[in-house]
């Protein structure tokens, strides 16, 4: 049994301050915000906490609009930002003596928002609906679903910067829309509507996992494979850092827990030295006090791993399976489906090594086959097979190819080549034990609409003592 460590991500449960009690946030405390407003209780609260404020007269004015610099100090207050420590983010309608500075610059820090391409940030121009939700998603980190596997019920929403932020939202079940089939997304929101939704946002309760390049010891995630072993357990989604000012942000990975069960993840950081890294966890899901959990289990376990057929199981009697110096495996290994789409018949392999595997047909005929499991990063092995040949034929037809001429030099070392006399049949058969490319040019090549035949090149593989010569045709696409 393989050595396993358990490990335990920290786990973000969105929800970023104590609720206060019904009665302070239910208390009415202007005189235009009566507690049937669907916003009253969101206003309520945040007045509350001294989040946002009214007018001298004492009233809220829900219906008018919210600016984005007024949304970034809200936003800053309820993330509890640090707006002291600030870097100027330079944005050239932003002042130091601006009142929002601090604020926009700390959002900015930390790259919940980025301003516009000219270098702005319109402080003073109202924030719309769909910048809003995108803000949030940014705010509070909320899991980036695809987008795209879900169903989008607002008509005028299809802006490709917001239109999946605004569908997280709704996933979420923080906004509905200004109507069930419009979220008028280009509107200004409005000082009401902006409680309500950053006050629903911040009470979503979303369980999940977020891993970090950083965890590891990394700079970047350039992979993960949550595919291999998972019957909807868990979701991964992979959110790739930026280069800013202030260095790179970081890649990070959200896993969110589905149902009960166990899963598999693999990830693999960028290159460095020629090396890839991994790291692979088992992914348990339970579900504890009425939530559900997940957790990860570092491990080197692989899982055994499919090695194609040549053959469909009819055509086959029995497999014999030996280790490539000759120690038997077995007489008669077991046939299984390949997983995937496609099916097919398959052997299980579950240790790395090299093989010689002889498939026995109904027919009286064998075939013997090389077979190399490798590890790699992930829960499944790398196999490849080749089949042992040692003589390959070709034949171009009728079509008048002129001579041929063999341009690898020493090829006799790798294989000798003939070509019936009068005939475009040609033969290669094995001299030697060294993989390897013999390239034959005809003197006039076929051309069709898209390709240029230029002859024939011949591969010569080996995989461990097994080896196979094939002859194919050679040439290039062309254009039309």
């Amino acid at each position: 049994m393989k050595k396993k460590l358990s490990i335990l991500f920290g786990a973000l449960v969105l929800a970023c301050s104590l609720p206060l009690s019904g009665t302070a946030a239910s208390e009415q405390r202007f005189s235009d915000v009566p507690d049937t407003k669907h916003f009253a209780e969101a206003v309520n609260d945040f007045a509350a906490r001294a989040i946002i404020g009214g007018y001298p007269d004492g009233t809220f004015k829900p219906s008018n609009s919210i600016t984005r610099g007024q949304a970034a100090a809200i936003i800053a207050k309820l993330l509890k930002l640090d707006t002291k420590n600030v870097k100027n983010p330079g944005f050239k309608d932003v002042k130091t003596a601006n009142g929002y500075y601090k604020a926009i610059a700390a959002l900015a820090q930390a790259n919940i928002i980025g301003g516009y391409p000219d270098g702005s940030y319109a402080p003073n121009d109202p924030i719309t609906r769909e910048q809003m939700a995108s803000i949030l998603v940014k705010a509070f980190d909320l899991p980036r679903y695809d987008y795209q596997q879900m169903d989008n019920p607002f008509i005028d929403s299809k802006n490709p910067s917001h239109e999946k932020n605004i569908l997280i939202l709704y996933k979420l079940g923080i906004t509905t829309g200004t109507t069930p089939t419009t979220y008028s997304p280009k509107n200004p929101i409005t000082r009401g509507q902006a409680a309500k939704m950053m006050k629903a946002t911040e009470e979503v309760n979303v369980p999940m996992v977020t891993v970090k390049a950083e965890d590891f010891g990394w700079e970047r995630i350039a992979w993960v494979n949550s595919s291999e072993m998972n019957s909807g357990v868990f979701q991964a989604i992979r959110l790739q850092g930026k280069d800013t000012p202030n260095g790179y942000t970081g890649d990070r990975v959200q896993l969110i827990p589905m149902k009960e069960g166990k899963g598999a993840i693999s990830f693999r950081s960028n290159y460095r030295e020629g090396t890839e890294r991994y790291k692979k966890y088992y992914v348990h899901v339970q579900e504890v006090d009425g939530e559900l959990k997940l957790t990860l289990e570092e491990t080197t376990d692989y899982l055994a791993t499919d090695a194609r057929m040549p053959f469909s199981a009819n055509e086959i009697q029995r497999i014999s399976l030996t280790t490539m110096d000759g120690k038997k495996l077995s007489d008669d290994v077991e046939l299984v489906t390949c997983e995937g789409l496609y099916g097919g018949t398959c052997i299980k392999m579950d240790e790395a090594g090299q093989y010689i595997m002889t498939v026995h047909l109904k027919n009286g005929e064998k075939e013997r086959h090389g077979i190399e499991v490798k590890p790699k990063g992930t829960f499944y092995y790398k196999v490849e097979t080749l089949k042992e040949q040692h003589v390959s034929t070709y034949d171009r037809g009728t079509f008048d190819i002129g001579k041929h001429t063999i341009l690898t030099e020493n090829y006799e070392q790798l294989a000798t080549i003939t070509r019936d006399p009068g005939t475009n049949h040609f033969t290669a058969r094995l001299t030697g034990d060294k993989a390897g490319i013999v390239r034959i040019e005809f003197e006039r090549g076929e051309r069709s609409e898209l390709y240029q035949e230029t002859g024939l090149y011949i591969s010569i593989r080996k995989l461990g003592s097994i080896m196979n010569i094939e002859i194919h045709g050679d040439g290039y696409v062309t254009d039309i």
